[in-house]
């Protein structure tokens, strides 16, 4: 399993979920992805039971495998990281069976309150397309591809259960809310949507170019709308998220996409 954060913090986050963690922070450890840390938990294999991590050591075992990865801010970095990431694990031999994408992110008020867990069910570039005299449209909708990714429902509902997290679509944006009037405008055109981040959309699409099943889990750190640095409460997102990930980590390694 691969999972792809934007920044250290997050990867740190999300890392402690598993107990006693050991940094690597060779910048050539994946290879090919200058930006991209490998980090392994101490006690939790990175990418299988070789007990050395898949993209800069020896092969592994198929199950229990985790690498958690600072893969850059963006859409475009993310995908760019997570897609090197896959291709790595590809060429040694030994593919991820799921990607997740992870962090910290805003919530649409009330539906997502400041400190709590969202899981995707809609992975929506929410930015991706054009303005016209009409309003936006989007780049499915102009005839160019998708704007949507959509996880395993039931793996999904497992880990929103698992944290009692609401699901709903989370909105990856190039350019992060800063209004009331944005954040009314992305709500009408997406108005199942819980949270928004930079990332996800991009991580969605390298999975998807590698056929492996994506995830994204937000802990919400202020509210989408004005830009209220007083409001943001980013250590107790990041609490949220490794005490989220100690529940999630047991659904997500059960989980079997060819069961399904």
């Amino acid at each position: 399993m691969l999972v792809a954060t934007a920044v250290s913090v997050e990867r740190d986050a999300v890392a402690r979920a598993f107990g006693a963690l050991s940094l690597e922070s060779d910048e050539t450890a994946l290879g090919v992805v200058g930006r991209a840390h490998p980090f392994r938990p101490s006690g939790t294999t990175a990418h299988g039971g070789s007990g050395a991590t898949a993209h800069g050591g020896s092969g592994a075992t198929a199950h229990g495998g985790i690498d958690v990865i600072a893969a850059g801010v963006g859409p475009a970095l993310a995908a760019a990281s997570t897609a090197s990431a896959l291709t790595a694990a590809v060429l040694q031999g030994d593919p991820y069976g799921l990607v997740v994408s992870a962090g910290i992110g805003g919530g649409f008020q009330p539906e997502a309150s400041v400190g709590s867990l969202v899981v995707a069910d809609e992975i929506v570039a929410a930015d991706l397309g054009a303005e016209t005299d009409d309003g936006f449209v989007s780049v499915t909708e102009l005839g160019f591809g998708t704007v949507r990714h959509h996880p395993p429902e039931d793996l999904v509902r497992l880990v929103g259960n698992a944290v009692g997290a609401r699901t709903g679509a989370v909105l990856t944006v190039s350019t992060v809310t800063g209004t009331a009037a944005r954040a009314r405008a992305l709500r009408e055109r997406h108005p199942t949507a819980l949270a928004e981040a930079m990332e996800g959309f991009g991580v969605a699409e390298a999975a998807a170019a590698h056929g492996v099943p994506v995830l994204e889990v937000r802990a919400i750190s202020n509210p989408v709308g004005p830009r209220d640095r007083a409001a943001w409460r980013i250590p107790d997102a990041l609490a949220a998220l490794t005490e989220g990930f100690g529940k999630i980590v047991p659904v997500l390694e059960g989980w079997n996409r060819h069961d399904q």
